[in-house]
C-alpha cells in the first residue's frame, strides 16, 4: 500500500487504491509510491491549469486557462477524469463527484502513467522533485513582484514564455559542448585559459553573485584589446533560452525569472514528446487490468460506455489515447504471432501475413521493450504499418482553400506516415539555432530556422522576434525560408522588416517515404 500521509481518500477508495495496485504489480508495471487526492471540480480545474501543480508563481495565463476549464466543465462540455504528476511520489488526484466504477478505471489508468513516468528513458533526465521546485518557484518570483513591482516581473514572463520552446530537447542525453582538459600545458592551451570567459557554474538565481557581469564584460574587453577574436557561440546552439541566460544583459532577477521558465519548458518535454505513447500505454493498463480483474458484471455495460468515450475518433484531429493503444496492440499481436523479422517483411502474400502465426508469444515483452526506448516520434517511425493504416483508416489531412476547410488529402501510407512523423519532430515547434551573438559586431543576435518544407508562421514569428529583442535588449534576426527563397527577418525595438534573397530548393514531402 503505497499510500502518503496526505492522502484524503475514503476507506471505500483507499480500499479500491490498494486492489488496483495490486493488481498493476501483478502485469509487471513499475511506479514510484503514488498519493491520490480526492477534489471537487473547481479545485481539479484550478490545478489543471497550473500544469498539474497545486502551486506555481502566479500568472494571468492560469486564470485564463482556468476560466476556459471552468466554463467547459460547467457548460458540460469537458470533464477532466485524471490528472497525474511525474513525481516521486507520485500525485494523481481524483474528482469527488465520480461514480466509484469511474474511480476504478482513473486509478488504473494514472499507474500506467506512473509506470511510464518511472521507465521510460525519455523521463531519466527529468526532475523527480518538481513538486517542491514549483513551489519553490512560485515563492522567488512572489519576492520579485515584492520588490519590482507585480506588472514588471508578469511582462517579463510573458516575454519568457513567448519563448519557452526555445529550447534542445535532445540537451538532456547529448553533449553538445566540448568538454576542456583540467590540464593545460601548450602556448595555446594557456592563451584560451587566459581569454575563456571566467564563468563558474551555478544556478540561475546564483548566478549573478557567483559570475558579476561586470567581472565577465571586463575580461571580454581585455580579450578584445589583445586582438583575440572568438565566435560566439563557437557551432551553433540550439538552446537559445541558455545562449540568452548567459550573454544577454539581464537584472539579475530577470535572469532568475528565465532560468525558472527555462526549467520548467525542460520538465514539460518529454511530456510532449511521448503523449501518443503515455497516453496508449495508460489505457492498454487501464484497459487490461479492467476488463481481465477489476471489472464486475453489473458494471460492464458502463465501464465499455466510458472506455469507447475516451477511445473515440474525431473527424478533425487525431485521439492520442486511441492511435496510443492500437499501436500496442498491434506491436503486442505481431509478436506474439511471430509476425516480424525479415522472412515475413520479405512476404508479398497479403493473405500469408494475415494468417502468419510462428507462435512465438513475444508480444508482452515487446510492449515493455517499446514503452522504454521509444518517443512518440520514433514509436510511429519505427511501428506504424501499412496494414495499421488500413485497418484503422487513417488518412492525410490538407486544407482547401476553395472550400474553406481541411479536407483529406490522401489515403497513402507514406504521405500519411510522413504527415504524422512532420508533426511530432521536434514537439511540432520549429527548429530554431543561435549562429551568432555578436552579428555584424554590433552585439545583435541571429538565428536560423531548419528549414524543413514548412514555413515559420508570419503572426508567432513577429511576437517571437518582438520578445527576443526585449530579452536580449538588442536588434535580432533570424534566417528562414519564405516562398522558396531564402530571406531573414529583423526587429530593431521598433521596426520589423524582411529582406529577401536567393531562391532554394525546397525540400519535396511528397517524395519523402
Amino acid at each position: 500500500m503505497s499510500m502518503g500521509p496526505t492522502s484524503n481518500l475514503t476507506p471505500e477508495l483507499a480500499a479500491m487504491q490498494v486492489e488496483i495496485e495490486e493488481h498493476a504489480r501483478r502485469y509487471g508495471l513499475d511506479f514510484y509510491p503514488t498519493i491520490f487526492e480526492l477534489i471537487d471540480a473547481d479545485q481539479l480545474n484550478a490545478i489543471a491549469a497550473r500544469g498539474g501543480f497545486p502551486t506555481r508563481y502566479p500568472h494571468w495565463r492560469f486564470g485564463m486557462e482556468y476560466e476556459q476549464l471552468s466554463k467547459g466543465y460547467h457548460y458540460g462540455l469537458q470533464k477532466i477524469y485524471e490528472m497525474v504528476i511525474n513525481n516521486n511520489p507520485c500525485y494523481a488526484y481524483l474528482m469527488r463527484s465520480n461514480a466509484a466504477l469511474d474511480q476504478k478505471l482513473v486509478m488504473a489508468h494514472v499507474y500506467g502513467h506512473c509506470d511510464f513516468f518511472k521507465c521510460n528513458d525519455w523521463f531519466s533526465q527529468t526532475n523527480r522533485k518538481m513538486m517542491d521546485d514549483m513551489a519553490n518557484h512560485g515563492t522567488r518570483i512572489r519576492r520579485y513582484m515584492d520588490q519590482v513591482g507585480v506588472e514588471p516581473v508578469e511582462d517579463f514572463i510573458d516575454a519568457c514564455l513567448s519563448v519557452e520552446d526555445l529550447i534542445d530537447i535532445y540537451s538532456p542525453f547529448i553533449q553538445r559542448r566540448e568538454k576542456k582538459d583540467n590540464y593545460r600545458f601548450s602556448d595555446r592551451d594557456k592563451q584560451e585559459e587566459e581569454t575563456r570567459s571566467p564563468r563558474f557554474q551555478a544556478k540561475g538565481y546564483m548566478d549573478s553573485f557567483v559570475n558579476p557581469r561586470e567581472v565577465l564584460l571586463s575580461k571580454q574587453l581585455e580579450a578584445a584589446e589583445k586582438g583575440v577574436v572568438r565566435r560566439i557561440p563557437e557551432q551553433p546552439e540550439r538552446d537559445v533560452l541558455l545562449f540568452i541566460l548567459e550573454h544577454a544583459p539581464l537584472t539579475s532577477w530577470q535572469a532568475d525569472v528565465l532560468s525558472i521558465v527555462r526549467d520548467e519548458s525542460y520538465y514539460f518535454a518529454p511530456q510532449a514528446q511521448t503523449k501518443i505513447m503515455n497516453e496508449g500505454w495508460a489505457s492498454y493498463w487501464h484497459s487490461t487490468i479492467m476488463i481481465n480483474k477489476a471489472v464486475t458484471a453489473v458494471d460492464i455495460v458502463n465501464y465499455a460506455d466510458h472506455h469507447s468515450g475516451t477511445l473515440a475518433s474525431s473527424p478533425t484531429q487525431l485521439n492520442p489515447y486511441k492511435v496510443g493503444i492500437e499501436l500496442f496492440r498491434d506491436i503486442e499481436d505481431r509478436w506474439n504471432r511471430g509476425a516480424f523479422g525479415r522472412d515475413y517483411d520479405e512476404c508479398e502474400d497479403v493473405q500469408v501475413r494475415r494468417r502468419w502465426n510462428t507462435g512465438a508469444g513475444l508480444g508482452r515483452e515487446k510492449i515493455f521493450e517499446v514503452r522504454q526506448i521509444h518517443n512518440d516520434l520514433t514509436f510511429i517511425d519505427e511501428f506504424l504499418t501499412l496494414d495499421f493504416v488500413r485497418d484503422h483508416k487513417l488518412f492525410r489531412f490538407g486544407y482547401n482553400a476553395g472550400s474553406e476547410a481541411y479536407e483529406i488529402e490522401s489515403r497513402e501510407f507514406p504521405k500519411v506516415k510522413q504527415q504524422l512523423l512532420q508533426s511530432l519532430t521536434n514537439r511540432g515547434r520549429p527548429i530554431i539555432s543561435v549562429v551568432d551573438g555578436n552579428y555584424r559586431n554590433r552585439g545583435e543576435l541571429y538565428l536560423r530556422h531548419d528549414f524543413s518544407g514548412v514555413e515559420l508562421q508570419a503572426d508567432f514569428a513577429v511576437d517571437t522576434l518582438r520578445n527576443l529583442e526585449r530579452l536580449w535588449n538588442r536588434p535580432v534576426h533570424i534566417e528562414t525560408v519564405l516562398e522558396n527563397a531564402r530571406a531573414v527577418l529583423s526587429f530593431d525595438g521598433k521596426n520589423h522588416e524582411i529582406q529577401k534573397g536567393d531562391a532554394v530548393d525546397v525540400p519535396d514531402l511528397e517524395a519523402i517515404t
